[in-house]
């Protein structure tokens, strides 16, 4: 029986779900900024580091059943009503105590653009693979600080490559992602460029912000010269005349305030 206490330090604990869900042979891998703290030495650095409010995971829609059990041992507490409604993909668990939430898409990731990781999740052993974690980033539309500072430090820690190297950026995984939809193209391209444009800001060394440019432009360069389909120039012959990205809804504070713990302990919705 695993222990069922959530560890204070966010880190700490994103690392004990993942042993633990391994031995209760339950895949879950991370993605968001706990996940670029996994990865980058840069996420400590004094203009890219940041606060980490939540854990997110990707994990497996067959083995959605066995998470919500999981977790309740885990000493989480299930967004009852949130769970029923999306447990097909995508499950919230809150941990009271500290103050922080569980956030596990199941299969597919799905917020202003949809992108399918249901067969990637045994390329790393605790987090996505650097490529598609960079691409959850990349995907935002509404971009915000945290966002450019985890992309920031993926790129100036990883070179990009063809291949699905351990410790690289698969470039051309990023490029053919950007072939087969107009949409992903348009928003990845976007934000490459205003990231190249703000990076000076971040105070990295020059020889850092150096890396990170030529890692832009060598991943723009991929993402161009990627052979492009006739459903996807269509498409970009409509441009931005058409919407090609969603914008999801405003999410929930870390732990709703509205939660309180019912007579027996649970999590009333």
């Amino acid at each position: 029986m695993p222990n069922s206490t959530p560890a204070t330090d966010i880190v700490k604990e994103a690392q004990r779900i993942i042993d633990e869900a391994e031995k209760s042979q339950i895949t879950l891998r991370l993605f968001g900024g706990i996940a670029v703290r996994f990865q980058c030495p840069s996420a400590t650095h004094r203009t890219l580091s940041r606060k980490y409010a939540d854990i997110d995971f990707m994990g497996l829609k067959k083995q959605g059943r066995s998470m919500k059990k999981f977790f309740v041992d885990l000493g989480y507490t299930p967004r009852d009503i949130f769970n029923a409604l999306h447990g097909d993909s995508r499950l919230i668990f809150n941990d009271i105590e500290n103050g922080r939430r569980i956030d596990i898409f199941l299969d597919t990731f799905e917020m202003c653009h949809k992108l399918d990781f249901k067969d990637r999740l045994l390329i790393d052993k605790y987090t996505i693979p650097l490529a598609d974690l960079l691409a959850t980033k990349l995907q935002v539309v509404e971009i915000t600080e945290r966002e450019y500072r985890d992309i920031i430090s993926l790129i100036n820690d990883h070179e990009i490559t063809d291949t699905e190297t351990p410790g690289a950026i698969n470039g051309q995984y990023l490029a053919k992602l950007c072939a087969e939809d107009w949409g992903i193209y348009k928003t990845f391209t976007i934000n490459l460029g205003n990231i190249s444009t703000a990076l000076a800001q971040y105070q990295l060394d020059k020889d850092a912000e150096k890396t990170v440019q030529k890692r832009i432009e060598d991943l723009k360069a991929r993402i161009e010269n990627a052979p492009k389909g006739t459903r996807w120039k269509l498409r970009a012959k409509i441009g931005e005349k058409k919407q090609w990205y969603e914008l999801p809804e405003m999410d929930k504070e870390v732990v709703d305030s509205r939660i309180t713990k019912g007579p027996n302990g649970t999590n009333p919705g």
